[in-house]
């Protein structure tokens, strides 16, 4: 099992920059697929970003294509969104969720969660 803890969410100016980080706990963090999702208020929680368990292959959702990164550090079982370029259409709670299918965007192929860390992007 794997439990996850996300931070480094918070306020930031469209155009801005923010990296939100997940920390997994457990000696298995780097046999799983990580992924980020997000959900607005009111709407379905839905993908952003996949990594494989290497780190070799990522997926991106195409609304943050081009300005999100995500990467691991398997020696520090944690794994990074770094978010440029934020909207304000980015506004949600992100979560991190490890999995067993690299680049799966449905919530269903993941079986732990974290419980979220806020990002908000005023316009």
């Amino acid at each position: 099992q794997v439990q996850l803890v996300e931070s480094g969410g918070g306020l930031v100016q469209a155009g801005g920059s923010l990296t939100v980080s997940c920390a997994a706990s457990g000696r298995t963090f780097s046999r799983y697929a990580m992924g980020w999702f997000r959900q607005a208020p009111g709407k379905e929680r839905k993908f952003v970003a996949g990594i494989s368990w290497s780190g070799g292959s990522t997926y991106y959702a195409d609304s943050v294509k081009g300005r999100f990164t995500i990467s691991r550090d398997n020696a520090k079982n944690t794994v990074y969104l770094q978010m440029n370029s934020l909207k304000p259409e980015d506004t949600a709670l992100y979560y991190c969720a490890a999995g067993w299918t690299a680049g799966a965007s449905v919530r269903d192929d993941y079986g732990y969660w974290g419980q979220g860390t806020q990002v908000t992007v005023s316009s």
